[in-house]
């Protein structure tokens, strides 16, 4: 089940675990990344904290936590390849794994559908 949030991230739940990245949608506006900088696993963030950060040619862009939680484990693969995220945002270009304080809160979240209507 993926969820979306209004700042363009993606998280994708498995039990209290949530794998999160950036859109399809915000990956191509950013154009050509080239740098990426990831929060430490074991560090807290609250809804709405800047969590990572990701810089393009254009601009450097902050990448929101959506949800309350702690960073269990970061992709450095994006680290050494930032090019991952434009070609597969929602794959191979995820950014972290936030364990959430709440699971429940993911439901005040979009699904892909109100998302897409969302960036229509």
């Amino acid at each position: 089940m993926l969820k979306f949030t209004e700042e363009h991230e993606w998280l994708k739940l498995d039990g209290d675990i949530a794998t999160v990245g950036i859109t399809v949608h915000a990956a191509n506006q950013l154009g050509d990344l080239v740098f990426v900088e990831l929060p430490e696993a074991g560090s807290t963030f609250s809804k709405g904290d800047g969590a990572a950060t990701v810089e393009s040619v254009k601009a450097a862009s902050d990448v929101y936590c959506p949800l309350d939680g702690e960073i269990t484990e970061v992709n450095d693969a994006i680290v050494a390849d930032p090019t991952l995220i434009s070609t597969d945002p929602q794959g191979t270009g995820w950014f972290f794994k936030l364990k959430l304080a709440d699971p429940k809160a993911v439901e005040s979240l979009m699904d892909e559908a109100a998302y897409k209507e969302l960036v229509a």
